[in-house]
């Protein structure tokens, strides 16, 4: 079971931009009080005439993730709105989703009995985040665990632990995400055989966070 530790709450923050935008987005948001955030890249769709015409209706996003305590999420998001411009159209949008539990971030974890309220929730969405070539041995040690599967999203990182400084310019490393749905009556199992196996708990290894699914469909 889930033990309830620590009373703060803590939120995962999403922001997605255009192509080029995250990094700018993660600079702005450090120097602001959050200590790290991961960026994968997505695709949005627009309608513009002339963009049609060119055969240029996609338009190359960036979903920047952070992690932070519920009050900070909450400063930091509004104060991205205002420095870029969000209420302006394709200028960016950003929302938060409580999170259930997490390890490996800032040398603490934090667990939560709530996850496991039995007939309330009955998926969780485990996000792993580790050094690119890693991915592969947390679905090997999700399965291990009881998880059916995984998939894993490319990304870039940039924290405390992993920024390294070239010429004045930061170099962020490559990333991989991790996204698994697990049954709740099985993520602890999950997130412990992650964490022996990756050292998940060790700074700069990795980070696992898990948010409560309220519906899903097509997982047998």
């Amino acid at each position: 079971m889930y033990l309830n530790t620590e009373p703060k709450e803590y939120e995962l923050v999403y922001v997605i931009v255009n192509n080029g935008y995250g990094s700018k987005i993660l600079k702005y948001s450090r120097k602001h009080g959050i200590t790290g955030g991961t960026i994968f890249l997505g695709k949005g769709t627009v309608k513009n005439r002339i963009l049609e015409l060119l055969d240029l209706r996609e338009i190359r996003k960036e979903i920047v993730l952070m992690f932070a305590e519920k009050s900070l999420a909450y400063t930091i998001m509004e104060d991205l709105n205002n420095e870029f411009n969000f209420a302006k159209p394709n200028h960016g949008i950003t929302f938060s989703i409580p999170v259930s539990c997490f390890v490996g971030i800032n040398g603490q974890s934090k667990k939560n009995n709530e996850i496991l309220e039995e007939g309330e929730i009955m998926y969780n969405s485990i996000f792993v985040i580790v050094y690119k070539g890693n991915a592969e041995l947390v679905i090997d040690a999700a399965n291990k665990a009881g998880a059916k599967g995984g998939t894993i999203i490319n990304a870039r990182g940039a924290g405390t632990h992993e920024t390294s400084r070239v010429f004045a310019m930061d170099i962020e490393p490559e990333k991989e995400i991790v996204l698994i749905l697990s049954e709740a009556e099985s993520t602890q199992k999950i997130i412990d055989s992650i964490n022996s196996e990756l050292k998940i708990e060790e700074p700069g290894n990795g980070i696992i966070i898990v948010q409560n699914v309220s519906k899903t469909y097509g997982i047998y």
